[in-house]
């Protein structure tokens, strides 16, 4: 397994140009490791999703249609 080790302080833009200088296979590895299974979604945001399900269950008018929405924006 590779390790880096690193302690610097980046701004999100200078950490976007040093990614953007990997190759395509490391962008990928590092995309794969950011958005991994493993991701664990706080029970908190869990249950604001499901709130906002149920409520679209009830109430199906309240739901707006993107393609419309997209026309608007």
């Amino acid at each position: 397994m590779e390790t880096i080790k690193l302690n610097i302080d980046l701004t999100f833009n200078q950490l976007l140009e040093a990614v953007k200088q990997l190759s395509p296979k490391d962008r990928l590895k590092i995309n794969d490791a950011i958005w991994s299974d493993d991701m664990e979604v706080p029970i908190e945001h869990q249950k604001i999703v499901m709130e906002r399900i149920e409520k679209s269950k009830l109430n199906p008018e309240r739901l707006l249609d993107w393609d419309e929405v997209s026309k608007k924006l």
